[in-house]
């Protein structure tokens, strides 16, 4: 296969770290690797595929004469907001980790299982973007189900690992249990959360708006629409757990009022589809846990049952590692769609 040269910004960042382990897992054809990230993080080394590589400091300049063909940016949205361009116009294709572009028009926002051929569209802008991560791992339950019944609304709660905070989340967690057993927990800092986390559930993920739903669940409302192409109903009410990694969702599917759901061909479409592990037998103790999902690249399911008072109504529980398969992975699979785009042209 051909090589591509690939840069990274926010190389230094969970999903920068998590990306290197991806593209070196998937064995990536990299040829030229650029990692960047601010001033601060220049000099530190990355490795990948067997190979060691200094961050570079990321500039308006850093893209020019490079002929780099694939830039990630997981590194803020004011980052990719001034710096995308910048790698657009040095010829890169630029796949977006953040929310800046997700809802832009011109702009593909693309779960490679369920849209890749929204990819096609990059060449308007030159950009593909990444969806939320509670979003991605969402739509690839809701895709073969649509598909299976048509689906009329849907109604989600997300359990999120703290680590969808980055690794100050983390840290802030680790800390606070320390603090716990250390019968210190009352003097713990609380930064990176609205509250204490440890031991704790907190109803709030980013900024709240007028309506009474915050930022992070309008993403999904928003982005599903947008993936899926489609208008059926979505609420999400998004919770911050005390869990490492991997983010769980309670999801309640209402089909079209004519269907009557037969669980055994629900569970069979999910388990058919890609990258979607089916985990459901309750007599065994056998269901998705982030323990199970965390560092891999698969989305789980199960709990599928039918609901107990209408026909048409199918309950589910998925969990994904959000770094990954809501970040990292799907970035990943998308540069390979692109790259299967490119050479079909």
């Amino acid at each position: 296969m051909k090589k591509f040269n690939i840069a990274v910004v926010g190389a230094s960042g969970a999903v920068g770290e998590e990306l290197f382990r991806v593209l070196e897992e998937v064995k990536f054809p990299i040829g030229e690797l650029l990692p960047l990230a601010s001033a601060k993080s220049v000099g530190e080394e990355i490795e990948c595929q067997g190979k060691a590589y200094k961050i570079e400091e990321l500039t308006e300049e850093v893209f020019k004469g490079r002929e780099i063909d694939i830039t990630f940016f997981s590194a803020g949205g004011s980052v990719s907001a001034h710096f995308a361009k910048y790698a657009v116009e040095s010829g890169a294709v630029v796949i977006d980790n953040t929310s800046h572009f997700r809802m832009d028009p011109k702009v593909p926002l693309v779960v490679p299982e369920v849209n890749p051929e929204d990819i096609c569209l990059w060449e308007d802008t030159g950009i593909i973007a990444n969806p939320n991560c509670s979003t991605i791992q969402m739509v690839q339950l809701l895709k073969p189900l649509h598909d299976l019944y048509g689906i009329k609304r849907v109604d989600v709660s997300t359990y999120q690992a703290v680590s969808g905070a980055g690794k100050a989340g983390m840290e802030e967690l680790v800390k606070q249990m320390q603090d716990f057993f250390a019968f210190k927990l009352s003097e713990s800092k609380v930064e990176a959360f609205t509250h204490q986390i440890a031991l704790n559930v907190i109803p709030h993920i980013d900024v709240p708006l007028e309506n009474g739903y915050t930022k992070e669940e309008m993403k999904m409302v928003n982005e599903t629409a947008k993936i899926m192409g489609t208008d059926f109903a979505l609420s999400a009410t998004c919770v911050r757990v005390p869990v490492l990694r991997s983010h769980s969702e309670s999801i309640t599917i209402t089909f079209e009022n004519d269907v009557n759901v037969n669980v055994d061909k629900a569970r069979e479409v999910l388990s058919n589809f890609e990258n979607v592990t089916v985990i459901d037998n309750m007599e065994k103790n056998e269901y998705p846990m982030p323990i199970i999902s965390t560092d891999t690249d698969e989305t789980y399911v199960g709990r599928i049952r039918k609901d107990l008072f209408a026909d048409n109504i199918l309950h589910i529980w998925g969990v994904a590692d959000q770094v990954r398969v809501g970040a990292a992975t799907n970035a990943v699979r998308i540069a390979f769609k692109w790259i299967k785009l490119e050479e079909n042209a």
